[in-house]
């Protein structure tokens, strides 16, 4: 499928970003150092772009790359255990034409689902500060404002919850965030015509643990497929019909 302009272009600025020196030396680093088990691998080690079909109507918001995933392979969730658990999902739902993902070349195709990230770098203990979060906030926005089919953002985790109402916030859409409460599987209707569907994120620590299984993920994307076919105006079509 054909990279719109505008995706073109908005990925070419987060790879060359620059703004968050912590980051910067550390997803560097780690790049360098490497993981054993990948030592003949040759890192990405820059910020990851967005991943996706550019005409997708569910986009799936999670935190930031894997230190020896997204961070080595330069695409979101792709060679690591979140990525193994959730892109089967996606295949069983009808939007990833394969189960696997383990590099850019592995032939994968999401079809109207688009996969991006609060933060594009890999941060120290998974955790990156808030500033580092605001300086990536500019890349959501252009995000979801250049992917005009949206119907559904699915957050992965709170931190891509925030994400997405921070970005109502700074749209002027919503005055607070209060009345949206994080928890598996809540759902909103959002004052911008688009579903907010939130679940645990599919990290090590809560698939390992069964606080999120795979018929609770599977539930999700089901329903993300359902909101996506309603439309924003309550229309109904075919995911695998449209264009």
């Amino acid at each position: 499928m054909p990279v719109p302009t505008w995706l073109k272009v908005l990925n070419g600025e987060v790879v060359a970003c620059t703004r968050c020196p912590r980051l910067v030396e550390y997803r560097e680093r780690i790049a360098r150092e490497k993981r054993r088990a990948y030592r003949d691998h040759e890192y990405w080690g820059k910020p990851v772009p967005g991943f996706g079909d550019p005409h997708a109507r569910v986009l799936v918001l999670g935190l930031a790359p894997g230190a020896h995933g997204s961070n080595r392979t330069g695409r979101p969730f792709t060679g690591d255990a979140s990525g193994n658990f959730m892109y089967p999902v996606l295949h069983e739902t009808g939007f990833a034409s394969q189960p696997t993902a383990t590099a850019r070349d592995d032939g994968q195709v999401l079809t109207n689902l688009f996969i991006t990230a609060a933060a594009r770098c890999a941060p120290p203990d998974n955790k990156p500060l808030p500033e580092e979060l605001a300086n990536c906030a500019p890349f959501l926005d252009r995000e979801i404002e250049g992917l005009k089919e949206l119907r559904v953002v699915v957050a992965l985790g709170r931190i891509g919850f925030e994400a997405y109402l921070n970005y109502l916030k700074r749209k002027g859409l919503i005055a607070s965030k209060r009345e949206y409460e994080f928890r598996h599987g809540a759902e909103y209707a959002m004052p911008d015509g688009l579903v907010l569907l939130a679940t645990y994120h599919p990290s090590n620590q809560n698939t390992n643990t069964g606080k999120l299984t795979r018929p609770m993920f599977v539930k999700i994307f089901e329903q993300a497929r359902r909101l996506a076919e309603r439309g924003r105006g309550g229309e109904t079509s075919a995911l695998n019909d449209l264009p």
